[in-house]
């Protein structure tokens, strides 16, 4: 149910940039319905791309609700649901299996630093009040929190943790992953730029923020390389590595919202504290589209 090219789907916002920026409900159905036309295998609702660090409770559900409508069952949805709070982890997990979702992306606790046993009690908490399947996130480059794959492998003996994002782009993980957790415990990575050799090496997925912009090249690519097609995924892959990069030359999602406003998606509205991008980067990411064959 979960593989592929799964889009870590930016939060369409009207023209703006401002703590309380307006979400623009008519360019999140362009979206859904984009991707869907485009071959993206499951979308991420309320992920980091999302801004999920901004949005209320109450409009971070909502978001989900509309997805789940949007989508109608055509593709999985996985609601983002990760806080540095339990509590709070726990009340967005609630409100996602409400909402319909069918799965929850849940990140390590941020900014506070939890050790490797506040880790697995957290995680095991939220498991244990919320039964939907879950996917842990391991970012630390944003959460300055890194779960090992020992962890991991703990956390995976909990019937509805299903598998994990792994964001370090440290390909020897995988095999350690692999040795800790059961055959079926899934492996998705949160890296754009080392997702296909993750794939080729075992992973079933890519969590993907290139996804927003080249749909259809990131699925044909995820369909190759989880087929072992080494050459053939490579090939596309070589095509989107412009992109991968320049989709980070300012914080995420700063430069993907400018992408996704550049093909004629989305408003250029964002929430502050993030920014519009600087028109110093455009020529560079615009190359990049050019050079991904989406524009």
């Amino acid at each position: 149910m979960f593989q592929g090219s799964m889009v870590a789907l930016v939060t369409p916002m009207k023209s703006g940039i401002a703590p309380d920026t307006e979400l623009d409900p008519e360019a999140l159905a362009r979206l859904v319905e984009f991707h869907l036309e485009n071959g993206t295998d499951a979308i991420v609702a309320m992920g980091t791309t999302g801004e999920s660090a901004t949005l209320p409770e109450e409009e971070h559900c909502g978001v989900i609700r509309q997805v789940v409508e949007l989508v109608g069952g055509r593709v999985p949805v996985i609601a983002g649901t990760g806080a540095n709070s339990t509590l709070e982890a726990i009340s967005l997990t609630r409100c996602a299996k409400q909402a319909g979702a069918d799965a929850c992306l849940l990140v390590t606790p941020y900014y506070n630093k939890p050790t490797q046993e506040g880790l697995y009690l957290h995680h095991k908490a939220v498991a244990e009040a919320v039964t939907i399947p879950q996917i842990l996130y391991n970012v630390p480059g944003r959460t300055a929190c890194d779960m090992l794959p020992e962890t991991i492998g703990r956390l995976a003996e909990i019937d509805n943790i299903i598998g994990v994002k792994e964001a370090t782009a440290e390909l020897e993980r995988i095999d350690k992953i692999h040795e800790l957790c059961a055959d079926d415990f899934l492996l998705f990575s949160g890296d754009d730029e080392t997702a296909c050799e993750f794939m080729l090496m075992g992973g079933d997925g890519v969590i993907s923020v290139t996804t927003n912009v080249a749909p259809k090249a990131m699925h044909e690519m995820c369909v190759q390389a989880i087929a072992g097609e080494r050459n053939a995924a490579e090939e596309i892959d070589k095509r989107l590595l412009g992109l991968h990069q320049a989709l980070f030359v300012e914080a995420n999602p700063i430069p993907v919202k400018w992408a996704v406003s550049r093909l004629g998606l989305i408003e250029d509205g964002i929430r502050l504290p993030m920014t519009w991008m600087s028109t110093q980067y455009e020529s560079q990411l615009e190359a990049a589209m050019q050079q991904a064959g989406v524009l």
